[in-house]
C-alpha cells in the first residue's frame, strides 16, 4: 500500500570537505537540539538544484571529537528532527583487499560491528525494540550511488564488508589479518552504531567509504606517508563533493521512494506493551519513533 507522500531530503554526514558543493544554495547553519544530547555540530541546511540537503559534520568541524566519543544517537535523532529522509554517510576508510587501492569508493552493503563503548540503540528499559539488520543499507540509495559514480568516472565497487572497528588506535597487523580471514572488504571506526541507528529512526542509509590507504596487513603499508594520505583524503572530497551533486537530482525525482521498506523498519519492532511503555521514554523518541508511537 503506498505510503503517504513526503519530499525527500537528503542528508549528507562525513568530512567538511564534502559540504564545499558549486551550487549549494539558502545555505545556513542552525543548531538542532536533541533529547539524546549535543549533536557533532550544527547542521548545514541547503538546496541543491532544487532537491533539499542537509549536511552534519560527523567529527564537527575542525574534527574535535574522536570515533568513540561521537554522540551517534544525537547525530541521528537531530537530522531525522531536520526532515533527513535519505542518509549518506561518506567515511574514510582502510582497505583490506589488493583491488581495492586508495582513492576506491565502494558501496558497502554489510557491517561487521567490533565498537564496544558506544551507546547503540535509542530504546531501552520501558520501551523495547528489535529492527532487522540483516541488510543494513538501502539497496534504492546504493543504486542511485553506484550510477552517479560511474557518471562521475569515480573507481566505484559495489558491495563489500566495513569491519567497524572501536579506535581511536589502528588495528595491529594481526587483528587486520583476522578481519581478510572473516572476508571483510574495508575496515573504519564511524559507521556503527550510525546504521543501526538510522534504521531506527526509519532513514533509507547507505556507506559510501573512501579508500585513503591500505591497512597493516599489505608489505607496503609502513612506506605509506601522512603526506600522502592526505593527498589522497583531498582527491577523494573532491570526487566525494561530485557524486553528491549528481545523486541529489535522482533522488529528487526518485518516485519509488515513499514506497522503500526503511522507512516502516519500527512497523513490527516494538515489543512492550502499550499499557507498560515508558511515559518519558517515549517523548524523547517522538522523533526517531513518532510514527508508530502516534506522537
Amino acid at each position: 500500500m503506498s505510503k503517504e507522500f513526503q519530499a525527500p531530503v537528503l542528508g549528507v554526514i562525513g568530512g567538511s570537505g564534502v559540504y564545499d558543493i558549486d551550487g549549494l544554495v539558502n545555505k545556513r547553519w542552525q543548531r538542532v537540539d536533541s533529547p539524546f544530547g549535543e549533536a557533532s555540530d550544527e547542521l548545514l541546511f541547503g538546496e541543491l538544484d532544487g532537491q533539499a540537503m542537509v549536511f552534519l559534520p560527523r567529527h564537527g568541524r575542525g574534527h574535535r571529537i574522536p570515533p568513540s566519543e561521537i554522540n551517534f544517537r544525537a547525530n541521528i535523532d537531530a537530522l531525522k528532527r531536520a526532515g533527513v529522509t535519505d542518509l549518506l554517510s561518506v567515511s574514510a576508510v582502510g582497505s583490506l583487499r589488493a583491488d581495492l587501492p586508495p582513492g576506491t569508493f565502494v558501496i558497502v552493503d554489510q557491517f561487521i560491528d567490533r565498537t564496544f563503548a558506544r551507546e547503540k540503540s535509542f530504546f531501552g528499559s520501558g520501551l523495547v525494540a528489535h529492527v532487522s539488520m540483516a541488510h543494513p543499507v538501502c539497496s534504492r540509495l546504493g543504486d542511485h550511488l553506484e550510477l552517479a559514480a560511474r557518471e562521475s568516472g569515480i573507481q566505484v565497487a559495489r558491495g563489500g564488508t566495513y569491519l567497524v572497528m572501536e579506535g581511536p588506535q589502528f588495528s595491529s597487523r594481526a587483528e587486520s589479518q583476522l578481519y581478510r580471514s572473516w572476508n571483510c572488504d574495508v575496515i573504519g571506526m564511524t559507521n556503527m552504531p550510525e546504521a543501526k541507528l538510522a534504521r531506527e529512526a526509519e532513514l533509507c542509509y547507505a556507506t559510501v567509504a573512501m579508500v585513503t590507504d591500505f591497512d597493516c596487513w599489505h608489505p607496503d603499508h609502513d612506506a605509506v606517508t601522512v603526506e600522502a594520505i592526505i593527498k589522497v583524503l583531498l582527491a577523494n572530497a573532491e570526487k566525494a563533493r561530485g557524486l553528491v551533486k549528481r545523486v541529489a537530482p535522482r533522488l529528487h525525482a526518485d518516485g519509488t521512494a515513499a514506497n522503500c521498506s526503511c522507512r516502516s523498519a519500527l512497523q513490527h519492532a516494538l515489543i512492550t506493551a502499550p499499557e507498560a511503555r515508558d511515559p518519558e521514554l517515549m517523548n524523547r523518541l517522538a522523533a526517531v519513533a513518532g510514527r508508530v508511537l502516534g506522537n
